[in-house]
């Protein structure tokens, strides 16, 4: 690996930054503690600091030279509704609330660059730091946008990064079109005509025809969608009566969609309408159904995971660089970003959870999960990768 030596000398500065954030987790939109930690070391190090906006936002301005090209870098900071099943010594204080993915390391990984940019950067342009709130279904980064994030600091380019746990500690995985799915969800209410159970032809049965939709809504997925699109289509909620010898008035079922594509997403949504309005109709039962679209996919540009690719290799090897990353079905709202500017958004790898300090739960060190942890190594190999990657950008012709 071709670390920073200064970014290496400072990292016990910013690996006390990151246990401090994990020790003080705060929801979505509530990152106040969190978004006053980052502007205070910004401005301490000589970086224009500006906020409020997605209400919890800061984001950092650093400009060299006289060129006019620009990149944003972001990092995500809200935390989870978790309770840390961790007792180390920087687990969490705030009950209920756990910084279960890591969105700590990000932002002190994007703070080690910011530091190392201040003190030593050689650049042409400006580096626009993005410190987003409410990733974890908030849509922060919409609501950065709406306030005018990218016609206040206009970037060329916006770059992205998640540790993935699992993944080699210090491998990065990147791609280039979509590298994350849609977030959708929906939820289907049946109402029909209460009976006794005893008694089934009196009414108009809802759990039967809940099930029905059900079963129905599978086949979009084998004989409506075309084999070579992905997509998922997850029932994850079926409700329905309180008595066992009682056939009730109404049901519901809910789930989600993930998708790669609008095209296949559209496709989903009309044939679910369709499906369940039909079925209901076969059954005299009637139905009312909402469709939420939360986030898009995550498309990474081809030109610019090219070049984030290129960075990543020559921080930390080709061999530790898989630039054709399988994408998950998981979802992040930086596909909004994406959408207003090319950019990338790819994966570090977190390691299987051998990091993890004396006192972690016995759970797995996987993203969303109690016992989850950062992994300290790799605040050096970020904030490399994110000033090679400002430099290189911002050197290129």
């Amino acid at each position: 690996m071709k670390l920073i030596p200064e970014i290496e000398a400072a990292r016990g500065e910013i690996q006390a930054l990151r246990r401090t954030i994990h020790a003080h987790p705060e929801l979505r939109y509530e990152e106040t503690h969190t978004s006053d930690l980052v502007a205070k070391n910004l401005a301490a190090w000589g970086i224009e600091v500006h906020r409020g906006l997605g209400k919890t936002g800061v984001v950092g301005i650093l400009r060299r030279g006289s060129s006019p090209r620009s990149i944003g870098l972001r990092a995500d900071m809200d935390a989870l509704p978790i309770h840390e099943l961790n007792t180390f010594e920087h687990r969490s204080r705030n009950k209920g609330k756990m910084h279960a993915c890591g969105h700590d390391g990000h932002t002190a990984m994007l703070l080690g660059a910011a530091r190392h940019l201040a003190r030593h950067g050689d650049f042409d342009g400006t580096v626009v730091f993005i410190f987003q709130p409410a990733e974890e279904g908030g849509a922060g980064a919409q609501a950065m946008i709406d306030d005018g994030l990218f016609t206040k600091f206009p970037v060329d380019a916006v770059f992205g990064i998640h540790n993935w746990p699992g993944m080699p500690a210090g491998h990065f995985g990147v791609t280039e079109g979509p590298i994350m799915a849609s977030s959708n969800e929906f939820r289907i209410e049946i109402k029909g005509v209460g009976s006794h159970a005893a008694l089934p032809h009196n009414g108009r049965d809802p759990v039967f025809t809940a099930v029905q939709i059900a079963n129905g809504l599978q086949g979009i997925i084998t004989r409506n969608k075309k084999p070579l699109d992905t997509a998922v289509l997850s029932i994850t909620q079926i409700h329905a009566g309180d008595a066992v010898n009682v056939v009730p008035d109404e049901a519901w079922i809910a789930g989600t969609v993930r998708t790669f594509t609008t095209e296949t997403l559209d496709l989903i949504e009309t044939r679910l309408r369709k499906i369940a309005e039909s079925t209901a109709d076969a059954y005299d039962c009637s139905v009312n159904i909402s469709f939420h679209r939360n986030y898009p996919p995550t498309i990474n540009s081809s030109e610019e995971a090219q070049f984030a690719a290129e960075v990543m290799r020559d921080v930390v090897g080709a061999e530790n660089v898989d630039d054709a990353v399988e994408p998950t079905m998981g979802a992040e709202d930086f596909s909004f970003m994406l959408l207003a500017r090319p950019g990338c958004y790819a994966f570090l790898g977190n390691g299987e959870g051998g990091h993890r300090d004396a006192g972690h739960g016995a759970g797995p060190c996987m993203l969303h999960n109690a016992s989850y942890d950062f992994n300290d190594d790799l605040l050096s190999v970020g904030s490399t990768y994110w000033v090679r990657l400002a430099q290189s950008y911002l050197h290129k012709q």
